[in-house]
This record gives C-alpha cells, sequence and structure tokens, in this order.
C-alpha cells in the first residue's frame, strides 16, 4: 500500500503538467505547527508539507506530522498525499489519503499495547496570506481513522518558489 501510494505520488509531482504560466511559483514547501484534538485529548502537533501547483486552481502534495503526546505518550506519525483545489483568490481545499502510525504504550493498568498503523483519509481547508515571498496559512483538518475523527489546527509557514 506503502509503494502504490508512494509511486503514485512522485509519477504525479514528476509528469510535466504545463498548465502553469511560467512565472507563476510552482512549489510550496511548509512547515506546520497546531494541535490535534481526538477523544477531547489536545496535543501539540508539527510537521512539514510541500504542494506543487499545477495551475492556479490545482496542486498535488505530500504532509507529515507528528504528534508526540497522542495515544497515551505514544505518539502518532501521520504520512498522506493530498490533491489540492484552490477556488478563490488563495482559499486551499485538500483531500488525502495515507497512514496514521501509532507507537506502542503501556497504559495506566500496565498493559502493554503495541504499535499499529491504520490507513487515514484527511479533509483540509487554508487561506495563504502572502508577505514578501512567504505564506502564513492558518489550516483546519479533519482526519477520518478507524471510525474515529479527530481534528487538527494551526498554522503552516511557507516559502514559495
Amino acid at each position: 500500500m506503502k509503494y502504490k501510494l508512494l509511486s503514485a505520488t512522485l509519477l504525479l509531482l514528476t509528469t510535466n503538467l504545463s498548465f502553469a504560466s511560467s512565472e507563476e511559483k510552482h512549489h510550496f514547501p511548509g512547515i506546520f505547527l497546531g494541535a490535534t484534538t481526538i477523544d477531547s485529548e489536545t496535543d501539540f502537533s508539527y510537521g512539514f508539507e510541500y504542494e506543487y501547483k499545477f495551475s492556479k486552481l490545482w496542486g498535488a502534495g505530500l504532509v507529515y506530522e507528528k504528534t508526540d503526546d497522542a495515544h497515551h505518550g505514544a505518539g502518532v506519525d501521520v504520512a498522506l498525499a493530498s490533491i489540492y483545489l484552490h477556488p478563490w483568490k488563495e482559499l486551499r481545499i485538500g483531500a488525502g489519503f495515507g497512514q496514521e502510525k501509532v507507537g506502542s504504550f503501556t497504559d495506566d493498568h500496565h498493559h502493554y499495547h503495541k504499535g499499529h498503523e491504520e490507513d487515514l483519509v484527511r479533509a483540509s481547508l487554508s487561506y495563504d496570506f502572502h508577505l514578501g515571498g512567504f505564506g502564513v496559512a492558518p489550516t483546519i483538518a479533519v482526519d477520518f481513522v478507524d471510525g474515529e475523527t479527530a481534528t487538527v489546527i494551526g498554522v503552516a509557514f511557507i516559502k514559495a518558489f
């Protein structure tokens, strides 16, 4: 599964789809800082994101986020590929698919829980504010994982080129 997702993403990113003009910026890497809430528990999250814009309307990218204290301190890593629609000004609507990896932990009753991976679907919404070549993008995302829902809220700091 991981290799298929990675292969499809790399193929999409390396395909020469020249919808955008030569003056537009195509690459949008960023650093994300925020919080993830699941089951009434909110923990600090951080990560990296990258978007390649094919045109003013469409882009695709990768996201990696880490929430160290989630799942009773076991930590959660999220990796996904996304497609983005830019329907109006700097508004960005995203839909992605990937994996959530939960680390191993021992609960309050001294029971050991082995880590595991689960499929994840994400819907996201952000708006980029540009300040001299840099972008600040308040972001909200909803992750659907194994019948549960997590809400991710934060800010991405982006440098376009």
